[in-house]
């Protein structure tokens, strides 16, 4: 499951405009990796670089009960859980269960939409992200959320569609939660059973399971971790519906096989060459992305072709990538936020010999700014508090109060402390309480800022009507 990309938009801006504090690369996987960690604050994190029949393998730190970081410990992989989903599929269409070019409505009959173009969307545009399934006519982050994908396709029955299918792109993690209830209804299994029997045992990844929900508790699966200008605390990860689209825990180990897989070179007895290579190939009108899989940018001197996914959720984040040409690979999870397609980046071009990114965290100085809003507003609205009675007393005596006027800057902190979470991840959207939750578990300092405009603020707006009443009221 990813989230909104809103955020890291304006981490970017912030960047442009300030310099954040940067850390050179050097030579050597495991420097590298203690590179991102510093930048990141990230307590956690495997890795691993493949290169024809070697792995190197880089381990650090601590999951969230405090034990060292291994090959065999879990991980939620977020959306690279979508590569799996999409697998999924093309088992069930080379046994001519279904074509990816099918109607959904054809494999699925309980699929329906309040909008008619809904009967041409079809399995390859769901796996595509090319569906017209949208935010902006579908809210995926409710709360509480749906708890299986069954929930979720009903839950669509109301909703409309924001494009023809299959005319433009749109990550929407809905898409891979209709394609999970594809692989139930056509297998007769629960979607984590089918992926168990037939993908995950195979390949012999046997510590690799799911959960329909992004916060379910698994056996042996440890927390994320929040961390925030450096300081790091192990939470609960964010409700929301992960079925399909982000809900694979895995371990190092079992990614490489499932990264060897994708290279050809483990399991090719499960799945085609040809099917392999279209879940590889980009879209039509996808923008590059692929079937769980996208084509990815690279500068000039790199592998001449990338194709990769990453996974982002509150607590944990994780990237994979393989060159097909040059047959390397490189795989990073994480149990905290970041931005992993950079170390992945650097360790293939530590291995490759080609020049490493320079890595530097935006939000560090986002968060820092964020904090010193919060701490500046706080001031002003405890002060406001303390003089409202020497402000009463002055308005009461004015010839011309203006009272109103006078509590418009009051009224307006607290507004802007309402609504400022919904407009970070929907700009112009309604105030709405999930957008708090949302804004609490991925920028908690935001979430205080706003937290403090709107209690401190109305106290003060509060305090200043009442003592202006009394006041009033000694007068007569």
């Amino acid at each position: 499951m990813c989230f909104p990309r809103h955020l890291f938009v304006l981490a970017g801006v912030f960047a442009a405009v300030l310099l954040a504090w940067t850390a050179p690369a050097h030579a050597g996987g495991e420097r590298v990796v203690d590179d991102y960690r510093s930048v990141y604050g990230t307590p956690g994190v495997a890795a691993a670089v493949i290169d024809g029949s070697s792995v190197e393998t880089i381990l650090a730190g601590r999951d969230g009960n405090g034990a060292a970081v291994t090959a065999r410990t879990p991980f939620r992989i977020a959306s690279m859980s979508k590569s799996m989903t999409a697998t999924a599929v093309m088992l069930l269409v080379e046994r001519g269960r279904v074509s990816l070019d099918d109607p959904v409505v054809k494999v699925l009959p309980d699929f329906r939409m309040a909008d008619p173009r809904f009967a041409g969307v079809t399995v390859r545009h769901l796996l595509s992200h090319t569906s017209g399934l949208s935010g902006s006519t579908n809210n995926e982050y409710v709360f509480p959320p749906p708890r299986a994908a069954q929930e979720i396709v009903a839950e669509l029955a109301d909703k409309t569609l924001a494009a023809d299918p299959g005319t433009r792109a749109e990550y929407h993690n809905t898409n891979y939660s209709i394609a999970a209830r594809i692989v139930e209804v056509l297998s007769g299994k629960s979607f984590d059973a089918f992926l168990h029997t037939e993908l995950f045992t195979p390949l012999g990844m046997t510590g690799t399971g799911s959960t329909p929900g992004c916060s379910d508790g698994a056996e042996g699966l440890p927390s994320g971790y929040e961390v925030v200008l450096g300081v790091a605390v192990a939470v609960p990860e964010m409700p929301g519906m992960c079925v399909g689209n982000g809900g694979v825990i895995s371990t190092l180990d079992d990614m490489v096989r499932w990264l060897r897989f994708n290279q050809g070179t483990l399991g090719a007895d499960l799945l085609s060459a040809r099917s392999l290579a279209e879940l590889h190939t980009a879209q039509p009108k996808a923008d590059g992305y692929a079937l769980g899989w996208q084509a990815r940018s690279v500068p000039a001197d790199a592998p001449p072709s990338l194709i990769a996914h990453g996974g982002t959720l509150a607590t944990w984040t994780g990237d994979m990538v393989f060159s097909p040409e040059k047959g390397v690979a490189a795989l990073v999870l994480t149990n905290s936020g970041g931005d992993p397609s950079l170390l992945t980046a650097n360790l293939l071009a530590e291995r490759l010999g080609t020049p490493a990114t320079p890595m530097s965290n935006p939000l560090t100085l986002v968060n820092a700014i964020v904090l010193g809003l919060t701490v500046v507003m706080a001031a002003l609205l405890v002060t406001a508090i303390v003089r409202a009675r020497r402000w009463a007393a002055r308005r009461r005596a004015a010839r011309r109060p203006w009272l109103v006027l006078r509590l418009v800057p009051l009224a307006l902190v607290v507004v802007l402390g309402a609504v400022l979470p919904a407009q970070i991840w929907d700009p112009g959207g309604p105030l709405n309480l999930q957008y708090w939750i949302v804004t609490a578990w991925l920028m908690p300092l935001l979430a205080l800022f706003s937290l403090t405009s709107c209690v401190l603020g109305a106290v003060a707006l509060g305090r200043r009507l009442w003592l202006f009443r009394r006041a009033g009221d000694r007068l007569v």
